[in-house]
């Protein structure tokens, strides 16, 4: 299992913006080398946390796992920070901003119930949230 520290979140992020983007404005945009970027990136491919770089249609779904959609209740001003966090997981989908109770809404996705449960914890465990409730998609109609 890969630990993901602060650099990998912000490298994933970058990428679930731009995943054609050249390793050397990675670089840049982090503020580190060229080589510290491939450094990751190599290891989050080999490791498996990053299964590649494509793009994502809206009907691509994938079979299997466990998906969930996640609502978050963030404190205060800190939903920047939180959804900057947040976009660092890579078993995160889709990311929301809505009005209401609720000020986030997630859609999650985990190979397994273990990695589910632990996605939970992590996501839970990000400074600036107060509250959430999950609910488990059990089939799309």
């Amino acid at each position: 299992m890969h630990v993901f520290d602060d650099l990998d979140r912000s490298l994933i992020a970058i990428l679930r913006e731009d995943g054609r983007a050249p390793v050397s404005k990675l670089a840049t945009i982090l503020g580190v080398s060229r080589a510290t970027v491939q450094n990751r990136l190599d290891r989050l491919l080999e490791s498996g946390a990053v299964l590649g770089f494509t793009i994502r249609a809206r009907q691509d779904r994938a079979d299997g796992g466990v998906r969930a959609i996640m609502m978050i209740e963030v404190t205060g001003q800190s939903t920047t920070a939180v959804i900057r966090r947040l976009r660092g997981i890579p078993e995160l989908l889709q990311l929301h901003s809505t009005n209401g109770k609720w000020d986030l809404v997630a859609e999650l996705g985990a190979a397994s119930l273990t990695d589910f449960d632990r996605v939970l914890r992590e996501v839970r465990g990000v400074e600036g949230i107060t509250n959430s409730e999950t609910s488990i998609l059990l089939s799309s109609v």
